[in-house]
């Protein structure tokens, strides 16, 4: 190769990267309107379906098969800028969440948004208004227990409050007996917790012969016994929770069974877009005081195809025997077929509101 063709090379590189660099700047500005959408709505910056797809698409655009591989390294390193850029622009990203450090919900708020700030509200309720009045970006709070049930709080803040669920997120609970250092099990007589942890190690609590006592949350139960003169006194707790009040754990995985999962929501104040791969969906409604009326509402939601995964009534609290349901179903609710059941559920219906539309329940590990 001589010098004239060198030089023609690398005069078509330096033109080609100036054209790059506008266009990087171009994608930059929509990767960060991406991010500010996303903390908005709640929704985590890695979104592994979506590279996945991007990746497939973007190597199929190339021809040459030996440059295809290269093109597919070239994406996957725009995928890890634009996530480190929009993890700058969340820095300040506030998640609300019941309890104070240690809480399992503040370990599924890290784990969402590792980095976001989470804050620490006194109750369920609390947290919950913080978004609806501004103060923080998003709340994380548990739906349902695999060993203890519904947090009947929670939907009822679902279902009176404002706020959207843009996703619902599977985490492993853990929970261990935690007191002060130099206290032995034998010494201890009396367990404090919040009511969904007791409940999940109520046969350890009934088999060691433990007195339970409940508390707002596990973390503030493991702060009380640190600060607690009473070596009789424990708390059942996460194993960052001991380690962040100077707690021993005297017995781990003390629930009731094994693969104890914690469902957690995230609510926001701005419901995310329609999308065609959303398939999980939250609704809530109650149904008019007439025979057949909720025989008829879920009857509705299979005739137009869709999959009513779980259906829990709770009281309304306006009306003695009123009750509203809490419904999660798979399938896009926004399609053509979702809008007809919808059009059908509102004959039945006196409320109807869809409150939750994501691609699916994530496992976070």
């Amino acid at each position: 190769m001589n010098r004239s063709v060198l030089e023609e090379a690398r005069d078509a590189i330096d033109r080609i990267d100036g054209q790059m660099a506008a266009l990087f700047e171009e994608r930059m500005e929509a990767v960060k309107r991406v991010a500010l959408y996303k903390k908005e709505t709640g929704m985590p910056i890695f979104d592994p379906a979506r590279e996945e797809r991007i990746i497939e698409a973007g190597s199929r655009r190339i021809e040459n098969e030996v440059l295809r591989g290269h093109f597919v390294n070239f994406l996957r390193s725009n995928m890890e800028i634009s996530k480190a850029f929009q993890s700058s622009l969340l820095e300040g990203m506030r998640v609300a969440y019941s309890g104070v450090s240690g809480a399992f919900a503040e370990i599924a708020a890290k784990k969402i948004f590792p980095d976001a700030n989470p804050i620490g509200y006194a109750d369920f309720a609390a947290a919950y208004r913080a978004v609806e009045d501004g103060l923080c970006d998003v709340a994380v709070l548990p739906l349902e227990n695999s060993t203890n049930g519904d947090v009947g709080t929670v939907m009822d803040l679902a279902f009176f409050g404002s706020l959207y669920i843009n996703g619902i997120y599977d985490v492993e609970i853990v929970q261990n007996l935690l007191a002060k250092k130099g206290v032995s099990f034998g010494q201890i007589k009396t367990v404090i917790s919040h009511p969904q942890a007791l409940g999940q190690c109520a046969r350890f609590l009934k088999q060691e012969g433990l007195e339970a006592r409940e508390a707002v949350n596990t973390a503030t139960a493991a702060k009380a016994v640190a600060e607690s003169e009473d070596e009789s006194l424990a708390a059942i707790g996460s194993e960052a929770a001991a380690k962040e009040y100077g707690l021993e754990i005297l017995r781990s995985h003390i629930q009731e069974k094994g693969g104890n999962t914690t469902r957690f929501a995230v609510f926001s104040r701005i419901r995310k877009e329609k999308a065609e791969g959303d398939q999980k969906f939250v609704m809530l409604f109650t149904v008019k005081n007439e025979a057949g009326a909720l025989a008829k509402a879920i009857s509705a939601i299979g005739t137009y195809g869709f999959n009513l995964r779980a259906i829990k009534s709770r009281p309304t609290k306006h009306l003695s025997w009123e009750y509203y349901f809490f419904c999660e179903g798979e399938g896009n609710i926004f399609s053509d077929e979702g809008e007809r059941m919808l059009s059908r559920l509102r004959e039945n219906c006196n409320d109807l509101k869809v409150i939750g539309s994501f691609e699916k329940e994530i496992i976070l590990e």
